[in-house]
């Protein structure tokens, strides 16, 4: 089972980019999208094409804002979205999907803002997330995949100290939660995988930042425990074009 996670930054713009071929071309059983900016009808029409999967969105109330979508060749047996309620208001940010052995948690985590003026609401946001996993871990294995908007560690951004408690994505409050996530059982299994490998998912569109990649790994699978032995390989596409954003994969037994 091959699962891509791709933070697209807007479903009209990436199909104009040849996004559906790039798809084919990764041919993946399962692809979660995040801020795909649309609602369910534009998404639809948008991927129409993609006649092979099954189509889940969970689009933002605030139109062109947030959202996410995963599209599967084997239905999920149950569908179900997380953190919409007060004082969340609905940004289509997780979808749930059931798939028997494990439950595959699609995340578009809130980013803290310019200025940090979100990052109170963000740290309230990841400790209702973690108690949310929590709940579904005591049912089975999670996997979860996503733009998680936090650099977990100096590796993880190309200039950590000019970044640190300065910019969204790397203070300390974000750090803190990507740590609790992680002590509470779930692994980044790319970092174990590669610990101390410099790979990016994120370079920012100013400043020639892809072309000198000065990038930021913010997009994650982290997966409970139990599902190592199942891990046969985890995959950062930064060849894939497209976002501001590449895929990532995670190839399961």
């Amino acid at each position: 089972m091959q699962l891509i996670s791709w933070n697209v930054n807007g479903i009209r713009a990436i199909v104009q980019k040849n996004f559906l071929d790039q798809i084919r071309d990764l041919h993946p059983d399962i692809l979660c999208l995040q801020e795909i900016k649309a609602d369910e009808a534009t998404v639809r029409k948008q991927l129409e094409s993609l006649s092979a999967y099954t189509i889940y969105v969970h689009p933002a109330e605030k139109k062109g804002y947030s959202g996410t979508a995963i599209l599967t060749r084997t239905p999920a047996l149950s569908l179900q979205t997380g953190l919409d309620k007060d004082p969340f208001i609905p940004e289509g940010r997780v979808q749930c999907a059931d798939f028997d052995t494990f439950y595959l948690l699609n995340v578009y985590v809130p980013n803290s803002g310019q200025g940090l003026t979100r990052l109170d609401y963000r740290e309230q946001w990841d400790a209702a997330f973690l108690d949310y996993v929590n709940g579904l871990r005591e049912q089975k294995p999670v996997v979860v995949c996503g733009d998680l908007n936090v650099a977990h560690r100096p590796i993880d951004l190309k200039n950590d100290k000019s970044n640190y408690n300065k910019t969204a994505g790397y203070t300390q409050t974000e750090i803190d939660g990507m740590d609790r996530l992680q002590a509470s059982g779930l692994v980044d299994i790319y970092r174990e995988r590669n610990p101390d490998r410099e790979a990016y998912t994120y370079w920012s569109y100013r400043f020639k930042a892809r072309e000198r990649n000065t990038g930021w790994r913010i997009d994650y699978f982290l997966i409970s425990p139990e599902l190592r032995p199942k891990v046969k390989d985890v995959t950062i596409y930064n060849q894939v074009m497209g976002s501001d954003h590449c895929p990532i994969g995670l190839t399961l037994a």
